[in-house]
């Protein structure tokens, strides 16, 4: 068997995950990258308005794709690059998700993928202070000269995925899951007509996709009587939802806030809850997620633009302690929200 398989990276036009606009793809064959793909796309229809908070990240406005097709139109050309291949992506719940909420709103039917999370790799097999795609792309040995950019965020992905197998004597995908002694993941097929994913069904009630409907949780999230402040209020603590999917990035996950969140601390805890995090209000020895508000950046690890917990968590890390820091964008990515 060879390592074999497809890198792959989505940027969005709004929070919801179903609003691609631009998309990167690096296929493998033997380690190595033989051939790329880019296209930059409208998002569907009623779901391809612009943030500026997204445009912002990668650059791309609602003027720079009016020619281009549709997601639903484009995937079919998507679809065939992929072919049979295992995805790769950093942060595939994120990027998996686009595809099916994507499809769904587009009401079209998407094919089942086996894929890899290169964050979940990088936990395991890095020691990083943050295992967002510019850090882990540096530790892999291809530094990443256009984050947001999604040809060569796609590139990034595909040579830590390369790296990693090596360091494990690798030589493929289902071997080095086997060496890890983890399971392979697989979204399966879905036809929107037999039902829609949570993410989708919030959007398409104007939650942006928050916690299902009826939840607890959802009913916490609506429940905001702690605003922000100068001083950000904590807020309770929810427990882990005893339901959550194990095989999310948060999953089993002691999380912490610092910094000014675009939303309340209190909401931020919810959704780390709703995916199975156990939310807590400072940094301890149990902490093993720091989530950094206030347009933090991986760079800013290196400036030392660090509140407290985070210049705590540094400390406790280079005491062993594994704990990664991430920006709240990326906490967003993991939670579906916006």
């Amino acid at each position: 068997m060879a390592l074999d398989f497809t890198a792959i990276d989505f940027e969005t036009a709004n929070g919801f995950r179903g609003s691609p606009c631009s998309v990167g793809l690096s296929k493998v064959r033997g380690g190595v990258v033989v051939e790329e793909a880019s296209w930059l796309m409208r998002p569907p229809e009623n779901h391809d308005h612009f943030e500026f908070h997204n445009t912002r990240i990668h650059g791309i406005r609602a003027e720079d794709v009016a020619g281009a097709p549709r997601f639903g139109e484009l995937f079919p050309e998507i679809g065939a690059f992929i072919g049979g291949d295992v995805l790769a992506a950093h942060n595939a719940a994120f990027d998996l998700g686009v595809i099916r909420s994507g499809l769904e709103v587009s009401g079209l039917a998407g094919p089942a993928y086996e894929y890899v999370c290169t964050v979940m790799l990088a936990r395991r097999c890095y020691s990083l202070v943050s295992n967002s795609l510019p850090y882990a792309a540096e530790e892999a040995g291809v530094p990443l000269l256009n984050h947001h950019d999604a040809a060569e965020d796609a590139r990034a992905c595909a040579g830590i995925l390369i790296d990693i197998a090596r360091r494990n004597n690798a030589n493929s995908v289902a071997e080095l899951y086997l060496s890890l002694g983890l399971s392979l993941p697989r979204q399966q097929a879905f036809d929107p007509r037999d039902g829609l994913s949570k993410p989708t069904l919030a959007a398409l009630a104007g939650r942006g996709g928050g916690a299902p409907a009826g939840s607890p949780f959802e009913r916490s999230l609506e429940d905001r009587a702690v605003r922000r402040s100068a001083w950000p209020e904590e807020g309770p603590n929810p427990l882990p939802n005893p339901v959550a999917e194990p095989g999310h990035p948060l999953f089993g996950q002691t999380v912490v806030f610092t910094g000014d969140l675009a939303m309340a601390r209190a909401e931020a805890k919810v959704r780390a809850a709703e995916m199975g995090a156990s939310p807590e209000s400072r940094v301890t020895a149990r902490t093993t997620v720091l989530v950094v508000g206030d347009g933090f950046v991986a760079g800013d690890l290196r400036a030392g633009r660090l509140t407290g917990k985070a210049r705590r968590v540094l400390e406790l890390h280079g005491r062993g302690q594994q704990i990664e820091v991430v920006s709240e964008g990326e906490f967003l990515q993991m939670v579906g929200g916006s």
